[in-house]
């Protein structure tokens, strides 16, 4: 049995443990009232050890935990960054810290409440006061050290690579972010926005070979839209003047 497959059944253990604790490790809901880059931005002056009396409730993928038996760290990403929590003896209620220990792992989406303090080495963070296992992960994070390094298998899982390099999301939202741009370019100009079909009965409009299937309810064949091309140009016949498709095109 590989280490992989040992994370998993240690884990599965977990999962069956906490339904037998009468814990549901898949809730339907917890409430955020803030997020990690707001939090960053607004507590960028706080002092090192300095404390606050601002309670907040924040949730996401607990990218790293450590347990130190008296005190434990998490790194909790929540989507519009990261932000430590910390665990320790006497401020965290002991039933949350034996959760914590015994029941979260790096992967795991939890919701954290507490109060906003830096620490001595100068990392904002959230002395947790609760916790409340939101998912829990069965499959285990790539390593910590070494991340996702394969080229192949990132763009394969995607997934993985957008949980363990954070930089590549900017290219999703760059690419957003310009798709937006010629869509205002081109409406400020008065061009309609128009719909293509994905499925065609007759493919044209680029020379490249089609994805062929059948509609079984009419008995025919369809080919995956190779170009937009033609149906752009029967909406200029029927009257549209100006018009453009932002289109998925599938070429063989």
């Amino acid at each position: 049995m590989g280490r992989q497959d040992e994370i998993i059944k240690e884990r599965l253990k977990r999962l069956d443990a906490l339904k037998k604790a009468g814990i549901n490790p898949y809730p339907y809901k917890f409430e955020v009232k803030n997020k990690a880059i707001d939090l960053q931005e607004e507590h960028k002056s706080l002092k090192s050890e300095g404390y606050t009396k601002l309670k907040v409730a924040i949730a996401g993928r607990l990218m790293t935990c450590r347990d130190m038996g008296k005190i434990a760290f998490g790194t909790l990403n929540d989507g519009t960054g990261r932000i430590q929590i910390v665990l320790q003896d006497k401020e965290t209620p002991k039933k949350v810290f034996d959760l914590f220990s015994k029941f979260v792992d790096s992967g795991d989406f939890i919701g954290v409440e507490g109060i906003i303090f830096r620490t001595k080495r100068g990392e904002l963070s959230v002395l947790a006061e609760k916790i409340e296992i939101l998912c829990k992960s069965i499959m285990p994070l790539p390593d910590k050290w070494h991340g996702l390094e394969d080229k192949e298998e990132r763009y394969r899982k995607r997934y993985l690579d957008l949980i363990m390099n954070p930089e590549v999301k900017s290219v999703f939202l760059k690419r957003e972010k310009i798709i937006d741009a010629i869509r205002e370019f081109l409406k400020d100009r008065n061009f309609n926005e128009v719909e293509t079909p994905y499925l065609q009965t007759i493919y044209g409009g680029a020379a490249a070979r089609p994805f062929k299937t059948h509609l079984n309810a009419l008995d025919i064949p369809l080919f995956l839209a190779i170009s937009p091309e033609l149906y752009l140009k029967r909406l200029i016949v029927g009257g549209f003047d100006r018009v453009f498709t932002i289109a998925r095109n599938f070429r063989n």
